[in-house]
């Protein structure tokens, strides 16, 4: 009994071992393929942001605004801008 007792808590330590190992593997796998995933969405809306743009830029031209600063960009000086250049000048 005492030569089977000692053997099973190398066995159980073994079986640990490899449930541990087969799991680290299981969650190593998941996050690779959920990584690829958000890899792959953030091209796609990569993608679709340069569409927008040139869709943005396409109606743009067909306005004739083709000179005017980017959407992005405030087109007009806020009211204080103005007299900030005169008083600095």
């Amino acid at each position: 009994m005492d030569g089977h007792d000692s053997e099973d808590p190398k066995q159980s330590t073994a079986d640990m071992t490899v449930f541990v190992q087969n799991l680290l593997q299981q969650m190593q796998s998941r996050f690779q393929t959920m990584s690829d995933s958000i890899v792959t969405k953030i091209d796609e809306m990569g993608g679709r942001i340069n569409e927008l743009e040139q869709s943005i830029n396409d109606l743009r031209a067909e306005m004739g605004v083709e000179g005017s600063p980017s959407p992005l960009a405030p087109s007009k000086p806020k009211q204080g801008d103005g007299s900030q250049d005169e008083s600095s000048a």
